[in-house]
């Protein structure tokens, strides 16, 4: 992490007094929430009077200089889902007078530290994240670093974030196909350092379980959000001597993939094979053959994410998704 970064070890000590992340008490002890009274913020400014800490605003890459700003940071905007996210948040920050910069990182750490970096040189208020991945440390060096920062749709189970239940969410599409009588459900998965994709195959599994399907190594596939790789996987699902009958996608855009590798292979959606999406954007139902998907609640989670941010809040706030049947799930053929 570069130097920048840096806020020093006296903030870090009067977060582990006050017993609340770091990012908490950097909010708690900013001048605009001097009015807050919450049993939270007392114990914060306690802990900083008894240990003498004094804000170092000319050390801080994020003191406050009347920006109003807050950064997001998104895989990349040509995805639907973060387009619409951003937007969400943009809509926020708008009600409250504030601005949002977007930057894009192609889920890549490298460039999601330039990114940063570059949000934060603009003296951004804090940072709200989508770009959480499980097998980079980054998250806990803004932690470390006292960055005010809450995560978005993925998590990492300890900084404030705020995501949909995508355990729930997987566990939903599995029962949807199992009640439409589907016992061989091949899934179309998510990329392994994406909390959401591990939550979404957890919730599949329990369905599955819960369903008695099928449990064949076999039928999972796949390890990416995009088009391209739901055909890719969903072509080796429908390629194998015994294919399934229906196939969970864990993104929209995966399920639009699945149906072009099905068309491909002259099958029919859904009377050869049903296929279930995730997020329902807006494309799921003006598709020809309308797009089942469980619905996640973007703009309620880009709300909570900013109020995370900015009011001090603690915790984090997970939205429950919502299955919605369409036309590329039906119930299975008799044979």
């Amino acid at each position: 992490m570069s130097q920048e970064f840096t806020r020093g070890a006296t903030l870090k000590d009067v977060a582990e007094k006050a017993a609340v992340s770091i990012s908490t008490a950097s909010r708690l002890l900013d001048d605009r929430h001097a009015s807050k009274t919450t049993e939270t913020a007392r114990r914060v400014r306690e802990a900083a009077a008894l240990l003498g800490y004094r804000r170092d605003y000319a050390a801080s890459s994020l003191r406050r200089t009347g920006t109003s700003t807050i950064g997001v940071l998104v895989p990349r905007l040509s995805d639907a889902v973060m387009g619409i996210f951003y937007e969400e948040i943009a809509r926020e920050c708008e009600r409250r007078d504030l601005s949002a910069l977007v930057a894009t990182t192609g889920d890549d750490p490298h460039r999601l530290r330039l990114a940063a970096q570059s949000l934060l040189s603009r003296k951004v208020d804090g940072l709200v994240l989508t770009t959480a991945r499980t097998d980079d440390d980054f998250i806990a060096e803004l932690r470390s670093a006292g960055v005010p920062h809450v995560l978005a749709l993925r998590t990492d189970g300890i900084s404030p974030s705020a995501t949909t239940d995508d355990e729930l969410g997987g566990y939903l599409a599995i029962r949807h196909l199992a009640d439409l009588g589907h016992r061989r459900v091949g899934i179309v998965a998510g990329p392994t350092y994406a909390s959401s994709a591990t939550m979404r195959l957890a919730g599949a599994r329990r369905g599955m379980l819960e369903s008695g399907l099928d449990i064949d190594e076999e039928l999972f596939a796949g390890n990416g959000f995009s088009v391209e790789a739901g055909e890719e996987a969903a072509g080796r699902l429908l390629g194998l001597p015994r294919p399934p009958t229906a196939l969970f996608a864990f993104t929209d855009h995966s399920a639009i993939g699945a149906m072009t590798a099905a068309a491909r292979r002259g099958l029919n959606t859904p009377g050869d094979v049903s296929i279930v999406g995730y997020n329902d954007i807006p494309l799921a139902r003006h598709l020809p053959t309308s797009l089942s998907s469980v619905r996640v609640s973007l703009d309620l989670i880009a709300q909570g994410a900013v109020r995370l941010l900015l009011d001090a809040e603690e915790g984090s706030r997970v939205f429950p998704p919502t299955m919605i049947p369409r036309q590329s799930s039906a119930r299975i053929r008799p044979v």
